[in-house]
């Protein structure tokens, strides 16, 4: 690689293309050795987009509370499609038994993909696990 970016002129695209690499060839090595690596970060900017893509339009929610309340349901629809629930089904399944559902299950709603959080787990028992099975 250091022979072609010899013959490269100077700020062509190949020069910076090769010049990028080179400064990240230890990362590279890591990546490409291990194989344990992901080579680049799709997964997240998948993940994000609609974050991005929807930011501009909270600008206009019309209130602080208005954009708690929308942070709040992005988070319960981000969390059920990533425990595997199609976020669309759960939000109009949840909506449906809301009105007759128990205050004291309420939790049972959470978009968790079956399981539900041990309310009753003491900090040291939640280390490291998020949700315990119930």
């Amino acid at each position: 690689m250091c022979a072609k970016r010899r013959v490269a002129a100077d700020g062509a695209a190949l020069a910076a293309a090769i010049d990028y690499s080179l400064k990240r060839w230890p990362a590279i090595l890591l990546c490409v050795e291990s194989g344990q690596l992901p080579i680049d970060n799709h997964p997240i900017e998948n993940a994000i987009r609609p974050i991005c893509l929807g930011r501009r339009n909270w600008l206009f929610v019309g209130s602080e509370r208005a954009g708690q309340r929308a942070a709040a349901i992005q988070i319960l629809l981000a969390t059920a499609s990533l425990n595997g629930l199609e976020p669309y089904a759960w939000l109009r399944s949840t909506l449906e038994k809301l009105p007759v559902w128990p205050r004291s299950r309420i939790d049972e709603l959470l978009p968790l993909g079956g399981r539900v959080i041990d309310v009753d787990a003491t900090p040291k028992d939640v280390v490291g696990t998020r949700i315990n099975p119930r």
